[in-house]
């Protein structure tokens, strides 16, 4: 069985854990093993990178800091989880990828989409997700959902206007590559958004 790679990509509060969870049980209808895995983490030693990351205290981190930081922690998930996953014909879900970069720190951020990807490059060691599922939720929803839910972390307390960013930059991403990056209202019901992923996960599982 070939293995197939699907990340989940939104704004915080957007509902990719609930979907991770049922697109998981998808596939395990269809047969496949499945590896789940966030970033950052998914690994000890990039669970320990995003303490730092996402720690409220560092306030004055750095940009750039902060977006190396990330392709470190992705660096590591890559060698250790996620190409030997595929390698052995699982199937792998993240809650993440390199889209995020490229969205938070190249767009939100200002380094530059080219730039986020560069920096990435070494990290992924040329793998990409077959198919990116991109959950579309307005900004100011999905940080009162997070408000709801628990406290919020570094990235999360950012002012409005940086969520804005972060929401419009995965619309405009979503727009650059639209064969891989599938976009998704958010605002639908937990069962009709399960349903249009399922629509576009069945012709990888069909190959």
């Amino acid at each position: 069985m070939q293995g197939i790679f699907i990340s989940m990509e939104g704004p915080d509060g957007s509902g990719k854990s609930t979907q991770i969870e049922l697109l998981k049980a998808y596939l395990e209808d269809k047969g496949y093993e499945i590896i789940i895995t966030r970033e950052p983490g998914g690994t000890v030693i990039s669970e320990d990178i995003r303490r730092i990351i996402l720690n409220k205290d560092y306030a004055e981190m750095g940009y750039m800091t902060e977006a190396l930081l990330y392709a470190s922690a992705r660096a590591q998930l890559v060698t250790e989880v996620i190409k030997p996953a595929l390698e052995a014909g699982k199937a792998v879900i993240s809650d993440r990828f390199v889209d995020s970069s490229a969205v938070y720190q190249g767009m939100a951020r200002g380094l530059g989409v080219d730039t986020a990807y560069k920096i990435n490059a070494y990290a992924i060691q040329g793998i990409m997700p077959q198919l990116t599922i991109h959950l579309d939720l307005p900004a100011t929803v999905g940080i009162s959902r997070k408000k709801n839910q628990a406290e919020l972390d570094r990235m999360e307390l950012e002012a409005i206007d940086f969520h804005e960013r972060v929401a419009e930059g995965y619309r405009k991403l979503a727009s650059l590559d639209p064969d891989r990056i599938k976009t998704i209202d958010a605002t639908m019901s937990i069962e009709d958004i399960h349903a249009k992923i399922v629509d576009y996960v069945e012709p990888l599982v069909k190959q």
